[in-house]
């Protein structure tokens, strides 16, 4: 599933474009580079169009934007605690191996999950507008998204509440707080890439 990247962070970009991200977020606040905001956190994305003609008019070559294919494991974190989501997103993003996307309900988890394709979706049980049962079942009565797999992440669910969540198609629970340093280990087991275990 090498398909073409069509939207990236700022530390993709920054990449692609070999200067630093905060280059790229200066230029992204200052209207220089196109691209928007996920809405209510501080994360910016950038379309693809929008960064070659960024490139373009800096005259930055394109053979790394051209070149670039992910073969990450693409996370898709669901949690409506934006400190919580900017620890994940730290953690996950300086490991290497993971192409992260970010959403913070359960509407935004259904649209993320079909224009991002996750291949595993970290969840919150309690989310602001449904529980994570619900997300869950959604996401697996889908056929195109059978293959994700789902690891939810609560401080709340009961033994009862859990086993549902296991049996609506959930891959693994964990208990809130958990190590940070251990998701990485849980998302790979998940996925069962031993490939991308030794890709930094």
């Amino acid at each position: 599933m090498d398909k073409m990247k069509n939207l990236f962070t700022t530390g993709e970009a920054a990449e692609i474009c070999n200067i630093s991200q905060q280059t790229i977020i200066r230029c992204f606040d200052a209207g220089r580079l196109d691209g928007f905001r996920i809405p209510g956190s501080r994360f910016r994305r950038i379309p693809r169009e929008n960064l070659v003609k960024f490139m373009k008019e800096n005259g930055i070559p394109l053979d790394n934007l051209n070149s670039q294919k992910t073969g990450k494991i693409k996370v898709l974190i669901v949690d409506d605690d934006a400190e919580i989501v900017e620890l994940m997103v730290d953690v996950l993003s300086r490991d290497g191996r993971f192409e992260l996307c970010t959403a913070s309900s359960g509407y935004d988890a259904g649209l993320q999950t079909q224009q991002f394709g996750p291949d595993v979706i970290i969840l919150d049980y309690m989310l602001p507008d449904v529980n994570g049962n619900v997300v869950c079942r959604t996401i697996k009565n889908n056929p195109d998204f059978e293959s994700i797999k789902i690891i939810i992440v609560s401080g709340v669910a009961n033994a009862e509440e859990i086993q549902e969540l296991l049996d609506a198609g959930a891959t693994e629970f964990i208990k809130k707080p958990f190590n940070i340093v251990e998701l990485v280990d849980h998302i790979l087991q998940a996925v069962d890439r031993e490939s991308l275990t030794a890709v930094h």
